[in-house]
């Protein structure tokens, strides 16, 4: 999304969220956009981090290294970034970086000195308190290592919390590695007892991290996984697939299509598997999936969308009114950014929380968050997606007129 698809957005949620226009003046700037040229062998990389909201704590946002990245493109992220820790409920902010460079045209060493040239450039807008970045399109636990590292040597103290993503050894968190996917189970799971829906056929677009983890999560607990697929095509299967053979043909053969383990196991598109006879259906790979084209054959009762952006406003519109409930990505994915946030704590506070109390604490946090939305959304005729804005930007507001900003 744009920065004029942010304005645009904000004057529909505006008199639902009942924004005066020095409020909606605040939502729509960006309270710092940094910027910066970072020379590597020779040749210099655009760099950013927008620093868009406060209000609610440190800025967080990932760091993405990407050819195609564009400050407009960082500063709608970091807009998303300050919804989303407000719909999870942290006591974050919104923020994010990027960098113009393709990355797999560097070495090692070069990658290395990318990493260390954006904290030297960068680092008196970052810290603990200030602002915390993390991974995001090609960047690594090894990228947030050096960074860490960067910034420690440049203010000589230690301070683990500066970023999140770290491997493990370095201060890292248990459970990252399936955050994302753990915490739309939860979503998922929560809005199940709402709905009383006892049916649990499940077809996921999309089968890398956050694809492949949840579709884990879910065979484990019993539902029916009949569809899958990734950018090669899917596999589908009437009776259910065998998930942990299709990860293992997936991590042989780079593709979900060699799958083959039952007579009833057939090829499907991934158009297909968006209209297959499901009830529940799981975008976890590309965005605008669901459009005003194909919205009206979708068969599934929820969307949990672990993509970002799945599903374009058009097709919205065409769901809701089939009564179907889309589970927005601000919420149904926000696991990953709830797992940084406790990250974060633990560097604090110095502590390492086990596997079983980050798990209890993901999902208190996502299904309180779940609640509290469904609370609104049962008293209006927005839609589930409009509900959780109206909620996050009520959120961020409060906060300014706490601080007397407003």
């Amino acid at each position: 999304m744009s920065l004029a698809n942010i304005n645009h957005f904000l004057d529909k949620i505006a008199p639902l969220a009942g924004l005066n226009k020095k409020e909606l003046a605040i939502l729509e700037t960006p309270e710092h956009i940094w910027e910066a040229q970072l020379e590597v062998a020779g040749k210099t990389y655009p760099a950013f981090r927008i620093q868009w909201n406060s209000a609610r704590g440190p800025y967080k946002g990932g760091i993405r290294f990407h050819p195609d990245v564009s400050k407009d493109e960082v500063s709608s992220l970091a807009f998303w970034m300050a919804i989303k820790t407000a719909v999870a409920d942290l006591p974050l902010g919104g923020g994010k970086g990027g960098v113009i460079v393709n990355p797999k045209e560097l070495s090692p060493q070069e990658l290395e000195e990318l990493s260390r040239a954006y904290i030297r450039a960068f680092y008196p807008y970052l810290g603990s308190h200030q602002d915390i970045p993390a991974p995001d399109v090609y960047t690594t636990p090894q990228i947030m290592a050096w960074m860490l590292d960067e910034f420690e040597k440049i203010t000589k103290k230690k301070d683990p919390g500066m970023i999140t993503g770290k491997p493990l050894d370095k201060g890292g968190s248990l459970v990252r590695d399936i955050a994302t996917a753990l915490g739309g189970v939860c979503v998922l799971e929560a809005s199940l007892q709402k709905l009383k829906l006892s049916g649990r056929r499940v077809a996921i677009q999309g089968f890398g991290n956050a694809g492949m983890n949840v579709a884990k999560l879910l065979h484990e607990r019993g539902f029916k996984i009949i569809a899958v697929s990734d950018s090669k095509g899917g596999v589908y299967s009437e009776e259910g697939l065998d998930i942990p053979a299709v990860e293992k043909i997936k991590e042989k053969t780079d593709s979900v299509i060699n799958y083959h383990n039952q007579k009833e196991d057939h090829a499907i598109t991934n158009e297909e598997l968006l209209e297959s006879d499901v009830d529940i259906l799981i975008p976890a790979a590309l965005d605008n999936a669901i459009t005003k084209e194909n919205a009206s054959k979708i068969k599934a009762k929820i969307i949990l969308e672990l993509a970002n952006g799945p599903t374009t406003p058009e097709a919205d519109i065409i769901l809701h009114k089939k009564k179907i409930l889309v589970l927005p990505d601000v919420l149904a994915n926000s696991g990953g950014v709830t797992v940084s946030c406790f990250e974060w704590q633990q560097n604090l506070a110095g502590q390492k929380w086990t596997e079983e109390d980050i798990k209890k604490k993901l999902q208190q946090k996502l299904v309180s968050a779940f609640e509290s939305i469904w609370k609104l959304y049962s008293t209006t005729q927005e839609d589930f997606r409009t509900s959780t804005y109206v909620l996050a930007v009520k959120k961020i507001i409060q906060a300014e007129k706490k601080r007397g900003k407003v």
